[in-house]
């Protein structure tokens, strides 16, 4: 066994899109968008990522600042992935630079919290449209580079960010979200079972509540009773989720196909008398 490389991706090339907030007035899940964290793990690991969100100057400042601070090259190509023509642009362009790709996170994301009553109908469209359809979209127009080198023993990984909140119903009224965060980790094994012999492995990871940026006032009010209720008694670290990545795009993680795997503390295990 080679433990030296066990977890290594030197020099693979990633594709990581990145959470566009979307339309009016979209809010961000719970576990907040900590979409930097999938960039920099993967570069400080000396791999070539592309970054993708509907931010250029956005996707600009990531990818200079992390390619200044290497060992590996982060470029951007930014896109709107709602639109199903830019998603072929985005793989066009890649397409341009690389002849094949070893990793696909599909992270970009959106999010929308409103009464039942009143929850508008294209604000569910657009959530189910982000977090669900342009997954299939992308990893389709994905899969000529996603095959291109890769084989049963040497595959490449697709990984797709899911939420606790697809297996529970959300505190907040995030109906959309919900339901393409579930739908999202069933297509996930469905494409691991249908789509593993073309040497692929598909997996999905279900984060629940990290330390970020934009939960910082959501843990600042409300920080002690999210903490209650995690039964290893902290909120998630950036290290937590740049692992899982890590392992599910290494040789560490090429048997692992068609697994969620939740990464809360366990907090979806949560239980007190």
């Amino acid at each position: 066994m080679d433990i030296k490389n066990l977890f290594n991706v030197k020099d693979k090339v990633v594709l990581v899109t990145g959470g566009s907030r979307g339309i009016g007035e979209m809010i961000a899940t719970v576990w907040v968008n900590i979409k930097n964290i999938y960039y920099a793990c993967y570069v400080s690991a000396g791999a070539k990522v592309y970054i993708s969100s509907r931010s250029a100057d956005a996707c600009d400042q990531v990818a200079k600042a992390l390619s200044a601070q290497g060992p590996g090259r982060c470029i951007a190509v930014p896109a709107d992935l709602q639109k199903l023509e830019e998603v072929h642009r985005l793989v066009a362009e890649i397409s341009k630079h690389e002849t094949h790709l070893d990793v696909l996170v599909n992270n970009a994301g959106a999010n929308w919290a409103e009464n039942f009553d009143t929850f508008p109908d294209a604000a569910f469209e657009k959530v189910i449209n982000l977090n669900l359809k342009r997954v299939f979209s992308l990893t389709q127009a994905c899969m000529p580079l996603l095959t291109a080198k890769s084989n049963v023993n040497n595959p490449s990984s697709v990984i797709n960010i899911g939420s606790i909140d697809g297996f529970r119903a959300a505190p907040q009224m995030t109906f959309a979200y919900t339901s393409a965060k579930a739908g999202l980790h069933h297509l996930t094994r469905h494409m691991a079972g249908k789509l593993g012999e073309r040497g692929v492995i598909f997996n999905s990871i279900a984060p629940g509540a990290f330390q970020s940026k934009m939960m910082n006032e959501t843990l600042k009010k409300f920080g002690d009773s999210i903490r209650a209720k995690i039964p290893i008694g902290r909120i998630g670290t950036p290290e937590d989720v740049a692992g899982t990545c890590i392992y599910l795009s290494s040789r560490a993680g090429q048997y692992t196909n068609g697994a969620t795997i939740v990464i809360d503390g366990g907090s979806i295990c949560y239980s007190k008398m």
